[in-house]
């Protein structure tokens, strides 16, 4: 048997084929991670914290590229058309893969042909944020004020089509509110923007949100989600604050360019649960407000689809358009 392996290999390297696959030696060199939005923001956060907890799994330094803009379209734009070696990876979210598609038919990439899913890393809440000196204490003080003095509040968000675009459209479509959008470059110049008073509200990620409230720098009216956000239980969900049914749900997930071959995308998604798994990872979610996820690359890609489809629904029923 040995000889007749020895043989094969001979035969392989003599026929110019390499012995071992790219996959079987991945990752062979560093890996980059692109992050959609500015540092300093919610996206930006996690992807350091999963850059940190991958290296440490699979021994290769991860280096976050930040490419922000246009709601996260420029940092979803290369790396879908990136060299799909498994060397470029994505920090994917609700906001390129599902909002800006419903948002936007003529986007540059495809969310479902143009990426290969790997696994959902985590979901949380959107976090509804005041500057302090807006009078509203709660999430029908908001609403009445919001109504009182119709397009005198404004609201930031990380850019036109960005999860927290559409998250505030959809709240102003079931409070029947006048608010006026701020469109910034990234979370992280939204959030200066309101803790200078430069604008009134916005909602926010939880990671990048949340220490602002804890700090008094901003007060925190409602999250976003069904439940209460295990990190901030003090605060009420904004359907049992005055706005029934009312559910958005953040997520992300790391995804790779179409055609990484499939070993290299199920070495990934091995080596980011293991990552999930650790106690380091599961604590710093945890602070950030972030409930781990995980799943198969399948499982991610058939969410991705269900997610799309939800949204589109919502931005056809609403009558949500670019401006």
């Amino acid at each position: 048997m040995r000889n007749h392996a020895t043989l094969l290999l001979a035969g392989a390297i003599a026929a110019g084929l390499p012995p071992t696959t790219p996959a079987q030696n991945y990752p062979s060199k560093p890996l980059r991670l692109i992050v959609p939005f500015p540092p300093g923001g919610g996206n930006d956060i996690l992807g350091r914290t999963v850059a940190q907890q991958l290296s440490q799994i699979n021994g290769q330094q991860v280096i976050v590229d930040n490419r922000g803009g246009a709601g996260g379209l420029i940092g979803a734009d290369l790396a879908a058309h990136a060299v799909p070696d498994g060397y470029t990876i994505f920090l994917a979210s609700i906001g390129n893969l599902a909002f800006t598609p419903a948002l936007n038919a003529k986007l540059p990439y495809d969310p479902v042909r143009d990426f290969a899913p790997v696994t959902r890393l985590a979901t949380s809440a959107f976090l509804l944020v005041v500057n302090p000196a807006v009078p509203a204490k709660s999430v029908k003080e908001l609403i009445a004020l919001a109504k009182a003095k119709p397009g005198s509040l404004n609201y930031a968000s990380a850019g036109q089509g960005s999860s927290l675009h559409l998250t505030s459209e959809i709240f102003k479509l079931a409070t029947g509110t006048d608010l006026v959008h701020v469109a910034y470059k990234g979370s992280a110049p939204a959030l200066t923007d309101l803790i200078a008073g430069q604008v009134q509200l916005m909602f926010g990620t939880m990671p990048a949100t949340l220490p602002m409230a804890k700090s008094g720098k901003l007060r925190a009216l409602g999250v976003s989600g069904a439940k209460r956000a295990a990190a901030a239980p003090e605060v009420p969900t904004i359907a049992e604050a005055g706005v029934p049914g009312f559910e958005v749900l953040n997520w992300y997930g790391i995804a790779l360019p179409a055609n990484t071959p499939q070993a290299i995308v199920r070495k990934l998604n091995s080596d980011l649960r293991s990552a999930l798994a650790a106690p380091p990872m599961t604590e710093a979610l945890f602070g950030q407000g972030l409930e781990p996820a995980g799943g198969t690359p399948a499982e991610f890609g058939d969410f991705i689809k269900s997610e799309i489809a939800k949204y589109s629904k919502v931005v056809k029923a609403a009558n949500i358009r670019l401006e």
